[in-house]
C-alpha cells in the first residue's frame, strides 16, 4: 500500500491494517493513536490531543500519524480539522475507521478517501426512505426483531447504502446516529433497539436538502 499523503481508509479490520501499514511503511517513522482500552473502539478528545502533540513534534523526514477508531467522537474531528488541513512539515495522517459515516462530512470532504474493505455482498434493504412511514418501520423491526450484532452491523450499511442510492444527503445529527449504532454493536447492546433508534431518526430528522414531504406519522 503506497501512501504518500493525509487520506482516510476505509476497512474491514482496523488491527490487520495497522499491521499492513506497519510493515510497509518505513521503520520507526509510523505512530499508531487509537483506544487502548480493552473493547473500546472510539477515537476521543484525548487522542485528538495526543495527535496533535505528536504532529507538531519536528521530524527531518516523513512521519505517518495513524488515527484509528470504529467510531471518531465529533469534539475529537473538530479538534483535528486545523491540523488535517495544514498538517506541518513532513506529516501524514492516516484515519483508518470502518465506515465513512463515521467521519465529518467537514472532514471527508477534505482528504481523499479509500475503500480497502473485503467485498462482501450488501444485504438488500427493502425500506424506501423517500417514502418512509411508520408502519413500514414497525413492519421491518418485527421483521428482524431477532437479529444478531453481526447481521444488524450489515443491515446498517444496506440502510446507508440504500439512502446514497436515493440521493438522499444526511444531516449531521443522522450520520451521528449511524456512527453511534455501530459504537453500541460493538459494545453488545441489544440490535434491535440500537435499529429502532436509528430509524425513528431518519423518519424524525428531516434533512437540510431532504424534506421528507412523503412521510406519513
Amino acid at each position: 500500500m503506497i501512501i504518500d499523503s493525509s487520506k482516510i481508509l476505509i476497512v474491514s479490520n482496523i488491527e490487520q491494517t495497522i499491521q499492513e501499514l506497519i510493515s510497509t511503511l518505513p521503520k520507526h517513522s509510523v505512530r499508531v493513536i487509537k483506544n487502548e482500552e480493552e473493547n473500546k473502539y472510539d477515537f476521543l478528545i484525548t487522542h485528538a490531543q495526543k495527535a496533535i502533540k505528536e504532529a507538531y513534534l519536528a521530524s527531518s523526514s516523513t512521519k505517518y500519524i495513524l488515527l484509528c477508531g470504529a467510531t471518531f467522537n465529533t469534539e475529537a474531528q473538530n479538534m483535528l480539522l486545523k491540523v488535517l488541513e495544514e498538517p506541518p512539515t513532513n506529516i501524514v495522517f492516516i484515519l483508518i475507521t470502518l465506515s465513512k459515516s463515521s467521519i465529518l462530512p467537514t472532514i471527508f470532504s477534505r482528504l481523499p478517501h479509500q475503500i480497502i474493505k473485503t467485498k462482501e455482498p450488501i444485504i438488500p434493504c427493502e425500506l424506501s426512505f423517500t417514502k418512509l412511514e411508520l408502519k413500514d418501520i414497525y413492519s421491518f423491526l418485527k421483521q428482524h426483531q431477532r437479529i444478531n450484532k453481526n447481521d444488524a452491523k450489515k443491515l446498517i450499511e444496506s440502510i446507508l447504502y440504500k439512502i446514497e442510492q436515493e440521493n438522499i444527503k444526511l444531516n449531521t445529527r443522522q450520520l451521528e446516529t449511524f456512527s453511534t449504532a455501530i459504537k453500541l454493536l460493538s459494545l453488545n447492546s441489544r440490535p434491535i433497539n440500537i435499529l429502532t433508534n436509528l430509524l425513528l431518526t431518519l423518519i424524525y430528522t428531516k434533512s437540510p436538502t431532504q424534506s421528507y414531504s412523503n412521510v406519513h406519522l
